[in-house]
This record gives C-alpha cells, structure tokens and sequence, in this order.
C-alpha cells in the first residue's frame, strides 16, 4: 500500500497544489438526509439510508487522496430529541453500517476511531461500533472518527470531570491544567486538530462539533446534501481550502 506521503504527492499533481494545501484531517457536519429524501417523496428514514451509503464511498476517496484522519458527525447526543421512531431507526442503521463496513476498513487499512459518550448507546450499536474498532484496532492507514452520541459540550464537561477527578486523586496540580492538559482528556487525544471542516446542506451554523479541535479550522459551506455529496465534492472543498491563508493568529509577512 502506498504510504499518505506517497498518495498526497499524486493527489497534490493532479489538482495541481503543493502538499501543504491539502488537508490532512478533514472533518464533516453531514446534513441533508431529510431534505433529501423529502425532494424524493421519501421516508426521513430512506434519507438516512441513502447517507449512510454515501459514507464508505467518500471515506475510501479520502483514502485514496492521502488524508490522514476523517471526523463525520454522525449522531448528537441533541439528535435524542427526534422522534423516537426515527432515532431507533436510525441506532439499527448504524448498527448495519458498522457492521457492513468492516470489510472495507480492513481492506484499505483503516482504523475506526469514536468521539462521544459510548455508554449512552443502545447495546446493539455499543457492541457493534466496539467490535469494529477493536477489529482495525491495528490498522495504520486512514483514521476514520466517527463522532456518534456526540457534543462538543459534553465533552468538555467529560474532559473537565476527569482532569477534577484527577486534580482530587493528588495525580494533577494546578500548574499541571494547562492547553495540554485539557486535549490529553478529550475523547481522542491523539487526532489532530481538523484542518478543513466541510457542513452540507448550506447551513451556517457548527452545531455544537468538535468546539475544541476546530478553533482554527477553515470552513467550506456547500449546499449540496449530504446523500448527493460525491467525491468531487470533496476534491471541491479541497480547491477552496488551498485557496486559503492560515494565520493562526499572527500576521503574514511575505
């Protein structure tokens, strides 16, 4: 298999950038099922489907391009707020996809990361989404972090629970609670912070994603639904992207 180094270099020549305009992490407010499906005269449900088929074939084309870690939002632990018809329908999609997919991951060497409070999950989906994880637990190739049961509130209330906890323990000071700190006890502290954050369905709005990790994020906003999103839709936003001046704060002088 071809190393990320190896693909973005083909990915940078074919749209014609240099490797520091592609992102490395992209992450994706998915939006759209609904609306999608309603154009078509479908259930909510059929919508959800159809975007859940659409995951595996953008995640394999990030794979292809060389990116090292895809974040999709998946479910919000606001989501639990629906119609209880559509959220069970919706664990058994999840359920079925997790399963389904796990071939796809092994064969392209992708390990399956989870964002969110796992306990509240329904034991089927619980199991599941542990199942696959531990499956491509020793995968080296594309990260795919799927935040499900999600928020980035409650998991800075985790975060803070747990450094509290620890501070209580005699294991922290206060000198010890820094930056740092706080992203060691995120729900993945390993994943880097995104580098281009894509939402669907034309809405302005962060809803409460990775409020930690994507402060210095660029934004791509398309009104395509997540269901019609194709692969050169994310190619689309990585144009955009490396059309960008990352400043971090400071002030570029050349």
């Amino acid at each position: 298999m071809k190393s990320f180094e190896e693909k973005l270099k083909i990915t940078a020549e074919r749209l014609g950038l240099a490797l520091e305009q592609i992102p490395r992490h992209i992450a994706i407010i998915m939006d759209g099922n609904g609306r999608w499906a309603q154009r078509r005269s479908l259930s909510r449900v059929e919508g959800h489907r159809e975007g859940a088929r659409i995951i595996e074939s953008i995640a394999l084309h990030c794979v292809d391009l060389g990116i090292e870690s895809l974040t999709l939002y998946s479910f919000s632990v606001e989501n639990w707020k629906r119609p209880k018809a559509e959220i069970n329908a919706l664990m058994h999609i999840h359920s079925e996809h997790l399963v389904s997919i796990r071939p796809t991951l092994m064969n392209n060497n992708v390990k399956l990361l989870h964002l969110g409070r796992i306990d509240g999950l329904p034991n089927p989906v619980r199991q599941d989404l542990m199942d696959t994880m531990e499956m491509t637990a020793g995968n080296t190739g594309m990260r795919l972090a799927l935040a499900l049961n999600y928020g980035g509130r409650a998991e800075l209330v985790d975060a803070t629970r747990k450094i509290a906890q620890e501070y209580k323990d005699g294991k922290l000071s206060l000198d010890d609670i820094d930056e740092r700190c706080v992203r060691a006890h995120l729900y993945e502290a390993g994943l880097a912070d995104p580098d281009l954050l894509i939402r669907t369905a034309n809405e302005m709005r962060i809803s409460n994603f990775l409020l930690w990790q994507i402060s210095y994020s660029e934004f791509y906003i398309t009104k395509t639904l997540w269901p019609s999103f194709k692969r050169a839709s994310v190619e689309e936003a990585i144009l955009a992207y490396a059309k960008r001046i990352r400043r971090f704060g400071t002030v570029k002088t050349s």
